[in-house]
């Protein structure tokens, strides 16, 4: 089974029923009997030869400047967004590559639709951009803050929904990953953030007050995945409890897209077979 058919969203989906420890990718699941240093080995050497991959795949989709990939990652506060982008794109060339993290909404932008400031950062032809969090920002906080009621959230993600196909007619291949965690996972993450110095800037007293409505942003995601996923704008669940885990789910699903792209490097010019440098 491809890394797209695993992942994807099932058609009938429920986050609670959706096992967050488990992806099936890592060398100890396919041979229990290997230590876990050697396990871990593997499956640095696996997400080596996944990175390689994609980085020659990345460079023919610089090379042509025609086609454009957008990977969108949401997911709980401490999920592994920033973990994943780092794991996938270290070792990519930074040309054609860019990573965009959206925020709380500045006074300009809150004064267009909400789609307008994410239109701005969409990828060029040749170009791969990250969004760590996105449009569907938009929808699930303003939702669950009660910002906007359920009626308004039924038209956004229809919006979106067209928005998206809007970005595939004009040539960018979409990919939604949900990157799923536990809520026991979160408190561990969030307390190791307290205890390690050097990690307490990433600590926002924030987390701890969105963490108490955990149900209702669950219930959130599983309406706005269900609500927008599309053979041409796919879902992806990974469970991302296993870091290691995480980052081969989400590098296979991107490969395989990337491969179903057919990507190539553009025809030569003859001309120049006949030019010499002097």
């Amino acid at each position: 089974m491809s890394a797209l058919d695993r992942f994807r969203l099932p058609k009938k989906f429920k986050l609670r029923e959706q096992d967050a420890d488990d992806a099936g990718l890592s060398s100890r699941a396919a041979d229990p009997d290997l230590s876990k240093s050697d396990a871990k080995a593997l499956d640095r050497e696996q997400m080596a030869r996944l990175i390689a991959q994609i980085d020659t795949l990345q460079t023919k989709l610089y090379a042509q400047r025609q086609r454009k990939v957008l990977l969108v990652l949401q997911g709980m506060d401490t999920s592994g967004k920033d973990g994943t982008v780092r794991a996938l794109f270290s070792q990519i060339s930074p040309m054609g590559l860019r990573a965009v993290g959206f925020k709380q909404p500045t006074d300009i932008e809150l004064a267009h639709d909400y789609l307008w400031r994410i239109h701005q950062q969409v990828p060029v032809k040749g170009e791969i951009v990250v969004f760590n969090r996105s449009h569907y920002e938009d929808v699930l906080i303003t939702l669950v803050q009660e910002m906007i009621d359920a009626d308004e959230a039924k038209r956004r993600y229809a919006q979106i929904a067209d928005f998206e196909r809007m970005l595939s007619e004009t040539g960018t291949t979409i990919v939604k990953i949900f990157l799923h965690i536990s809520k026991d996972e979160q408190r561990e993450r969030l307390q190791a953030r307290l205890d390690d110095p050097e990690k307490q800037w990433k600590f926002d007293p924030n987390d701890v007050v969105q963490r108490k409505k955990w149900d209702d942003y669950q219930r959130a995601y599983e309406q706005a995945l269900t609500a927008t996923d599309a053979d041409h704008a796919p879902w992806y669940v990974v469970p991302a409890n296993a870091k290691p885990k995480r980052d081969l789910a989400v590098a296979s699903i991107l490969l395989a897209t990337l491969e179903q792209m057919k990507l190539d490097f553009p025809e030569s010019d003859p001309k120049l077979a006949k030019t010499i440098i002097e």
